[in-house]
């Protein structure tokens, strides 16, 4: 099978540590750089044609040479990449002198190692956008047993003998939520095989702490709709609602506390604290346009991402797993957390309030810089500028200013280029699950990342 995309985040890193960028004399990354790298790649059968993807730079060069439609290869990394580093030294600064020799001698060692490096290296196969659109039923399948009893905790641990608490956590609770992050929980403990059930308690820690901060989102943003019904604060007012956050904030301790392991209270007391300075660092760049990309990602990798990424990395700890398992895990799920929310982003401007359970165009609305902004804006003309200037402000929030909003994102190529970006972080998110044996639980692990992008379409 020839593979289509060569997408290896965690070797550029390691090049970029050292100064040296993937790509042969000095050239940015083009297609086949990598192919003497990865000769034992689908068995030895043909691997030229492959394609470097350095970071988010080439996405969208990467889009345009290669159907994204078609097979991708993921998980690939040569683990003796760093000994042939080392031995290239040497010649690396030999090359940059532009020394004929020097540049022969990195082609003959690169060469040399290639029957080394192709014994060490491995790749999955995942075929995406197989036509079926993905869903999340093979991951509540595989949980559905764990997630009833997640549920008992759940329903017993937010009852309370003043019974505005329970009657105003029920109705987000119950209101309709796929509850993707404790299933997140449950799928990494089926992945490593945990026969235990400390799981269940820590799911429903997860779930606490998830609601909770809805909870308070929705009095900060002044929203009206969550999951297509109106939201606490509506119905019960801002200080119930921050109190009963608070309230499910304390359980979910409880429950930490109670399974006694303080790596597990040290992961998700930190994820606590990392997504309330994400929601700080959101409210800091609200109606702040020249908010760049950087900054959005950091905003979005706390507030949404890191409960993810504990969510899924707790699984390790409790099925005793090493750390790299423990880390895999986790960047699995930061991943999957920033597609998610970029999708988010995106669908904020391009769906309506059935498909996303909320107000459209909550966010224009708010003054919130999203990625979509942030493109829209750096690409804009004079006048476009101007015109993000004003309604990112709060000057412009009619529904003819979101409509003519929307037409200069879709000119822009924004939303795609937002959505190009989730399938990138849904690859890395999918890239983390190699090491790991298949079955019936990575695949639906690999299929909730699909589902997680497909909403956007």
């Amino acid at each position: 099978m020839m593979a289509d995309h060569f997408v290896d985040d965690e070797a550029q890193e390691f090049f970029g540590e050292i100064g040296v960028q993937i790509g042969l004399f000095r050239q940015p990354p083009e297609p086949g750089d990598l192919a003497f790298l990865a000769a034992g790649v689908g068995g030895g059968k043909g691997v030229f044609g492959l394609v470097a993807a350095h970071g988010l730079g080439n996405l969208e060069a990467l889009g345009q040479h290669e159907d994204e439609r078609r097979v991708d290869i993921v998980d690939a990394f040569a683990v003796t990449v760093q000994r042939l580093v080392h031995g290239l030294i040497p010649f690396v600064y030999a090359a940059f002198c532009e020394d004929r020799g020097g540049r022969q001698a990195i082609m003959l060692a690169l060469l040399s190692a290639r029957r080394h490096i192709a014994q060490h290296m491995t790749a999955t196969i995942h075929r995406l956008n197989r036509g079926a659109a993905p869903s999340l039923e093979p991951m509540m399948s595989l949980v559905a047993d764990d997630m009833n009893a997640v549920n008992s905790v759940i329903l017993e641990r937010m009852q309370s003998k003043i019974p505005l608490i329970p009657e105003l956590a029920g109705h987000l609770i119950a209101g309709g939520g796929k509850r993707m992050r404790p299933m997140l929980t449950l799928a990494c403990a089926e992945l490593l095989e945990y026969p235990g059930t400390r799981h269940h308690k820590l799911a429903a820690a997860v779930e606490f702490i998830h609601t909770a901060t809805l909870l308070h989102d929705d009095v900060v943003d002044g929203s009206g709709m969550r999951r297509g019904r109106k939201t606490a604060n509506i119905i019960w007012g801002n200080s119930a609602s921050v109190l009963v956050g608070d309230f499910l904030f304390s359980r979910s301790f409880e429950l930490m506390v109670e399974d006694g392991s303080l790596k597990v209270l040290r992961i998700l007391s930190n994820a606590s604290a990392v997504i309330a300075e994400g929601e700080v660092n959101q409210l800091t760049a609200q109606r702040r346009v020249e908010t760049d990309e950087d900054h959005y990602l950091e905003i979005i990798g706390a507030k949404t991402a890191a409960l993810f990424a504990a969510a899924c990395r707790i699984a390790a700890v409790v099925a005793e797993r090493d750390e790299a398992q423990e880390l895999a895990l986790d960047s699995y799920g930061r991943n999957l957390g920033i597609a998610f929310q970029l999708v988010d982003d995106a669908i904020d401007y391009s769906s309506d309030e059935k498909t996303m359970g909320k107000d459209a165009g909550d966010d224009f609305r708010d003054g919130k810089v999203t990625l979509p902004v942030i493109l829209a804006y750096a690409r804009g003309n004079a006048e476009e500028k101007q015109f993000w200037r004003q309604a990112i402000a709060g000057h412009l929030t009619s529904d003819d200013d979101l409509a003519h909003a929307t037409r200069l994102l879709e000119k822009s190529g924004a939303i795609a280029d937002t959505l190009a970006r989730a399938r990138h972080y849904g690859q890395r998110a999918i890239d983390a699950l190699g090491g790991f044996a298949g079955g019936k639980a990575k695949a639906a692990l690999t299929e909730a990342v699909e589902f997680a992008i497909a909403r956007a379409y």
